[in-house]
Parts: structure tokens; sequence; C-alpha cells
């Protein structure tokens, strides 16, 4: 297996970090805009900044209340 060079793993892991940073702040905004959330506000905000991509994906599966 060859190794990457340092141009193409930046060319990888630029892409990903934008889009990590797209869904975190997606969902910060959806938080903040939300009237209801299961579980308090504040932890969901700290869910999803400490567990970035994970934490993003939690609260749009499990947090957020439709109705």
């Amino acid at each position: 297996m060859d190794h990457l060079t340092n141009t193409q793993l930046i060319s990888l892991i630029v892409p990903l970090a934008i889009l990590q940073a797209i869904l975190m702040i997606t969902a910060l905004v959806v938080l903040v805009k939300a009237e209801r959330t299961r579980g308090p506000k504040w932890l969901w905000a700290l869910i999803i900044v400490f567990f970035s991509l994970f934490g993003s994906i939690s609260f749009f599966l499990f947090g957020r209340r439709l109705n």
C-alpha cells in the first residue's frame, strides 16, 4: 500500500472537516431555534460541541421533538 503525500492527505481531510463543521453549526442552529427537545438544551449543546460528528447526528436522531 502506497503512502499518501501531504497534499493528498490534506485534500481528503479538508472537505471532511468542512462537512463536519457545517453539520455541527446546523445542529446548533436547530437546537437554538427548537422550542422543545428531549433533554435540556444546554446538555445537547455540550454533546454537539464535544462529540462533534456523533453528537450532531445523535441530536438529529434522538434530541429533536417533531411536533
